[in-house]
């Protein structure tokens, strides 16, 4: 069984920047795409981007394109999603997922195999 853990969730000033980790055990994450997912309150669960096992593919949704930079140090065990130019509309919890399959598209909704518990991401002035 593969465990993540996500940590970096924080309130942050619209403008902000954040860094959120997701850390793996149990198993090897090089084996697994890894998405980044946020539920914003009131509104439904969104894949915010993705990244291929080896890190060469990536994928963004167009609402945050240019200002969120995904990674990953297989070495670590370890994805990033990096947010900078943080909005309100930014707010909500996060979760990493794993799958052994790279997402067709990121609009669509990826049926990870394993999730983390998420991080709280709030944007506020």
């Amino acid at each position: 069984q593969l465990q993540l853990v996500e940590s970096g969730g924080d309130l942050v000033q619209p403008g902000g920047s954040l860094r959120l980790s997701c850390e793996a055990s149990g198993l090897s994450l090089e084996r697994y795409a890894i998405g980044w997912i946020r539920q914003a309150p009131g509104k439904e669960r969104e894949q915010v981007s993705c990244i291929s096992q080896s890190g060469t593919h990536t994928q963004y949704r167009d609402s945050v394109k240019g200002r969120f930079t995904v990674s990953r140090d297989n070495t670590k065990n370890t994805a990033y999603l990096q947010m900078n130019d943080l909005k309100p509309e930014d707010t909500g919890i996060y979760y990493c997922a794993a799958d052994l399959l790279y997402p067709d598209s990121v609009n669509l909704e990826w049926q990870y195999d394993y999730w983390g518990q998420g991080t709280q991401v709030t944007v506020s002035s």
